[in-house]
């Protein structure tokens, strides 16, 4: 068991939180780390796969003309992806993750291993954007890492 999953559910668990989960090209990873923490379910509400833009819109609200517009990995979809599995889920703290995993569906402005992570708690949040490098479980793991060290950070405030 990684400590980022433990470290984040006991901060969320000495503030009074939830989380939610919105995954794409991680497709459950993230909830499978959390829910690997006995007693999780005391902060995690749960999750939500959107593997494809249709789900995206039906699941999580995202709008249509944000993918049409700047695509499904992109910066403007996974905020739109966090905000709305937190409301979807009736969570104060949403992590959403959208990307390109590999070994194809890259391109010149959208390369292999291009991930957007985001989390959102109450009125704060913040994005970010990294190129990982590595085969296709390579890069669903460290963008699920990267997106629990984004939560916390947001959470305390640092991000």
């Amino acid at each position: 068991m990684g400590t980022t999953p433990r470290v984040l559910g006991q901060l969320l668990l000495s503030r009074g939180l939830t989380l939610a989960a919105a995954e794409s090209c991680t497709g459950g990873l993230i909830c499978d780390r959390l829910t690997d923490i006995p007693g999780s379910s005391r902060y995690f509400a749960g999750g939500v796969i959107a593997y494809s833009n249709a789900l995206k819109i039906r699941l999580l609200g995202v709008r249509e003309q944000t993918l049409d517009r700047w695509g499904a990995v992109s910066e403007q979809t996974v905020r739109e992806m966090a905000a709305g599995v937190c409301r979807r889920l009736r969570s104060r703290v949403g992590i959403a993750v959208s990307g390109i995993a590999g070994p194809g569906g890259g391109t010149k402005a959208k390369p292999v291993g291009l991930v957007y992570v985001c989390a959102k708690a109450g009125n704060r949040g913040a994005v970010e954007r990294h190129r990982f490098r590595g085969g296709r479980r390579a890069v669903k793991e460290q963008a699920a890492e990267a997106a629990l060290l984004l939560c916390r950070r947001v959470i305390e405030g640092q991000a």
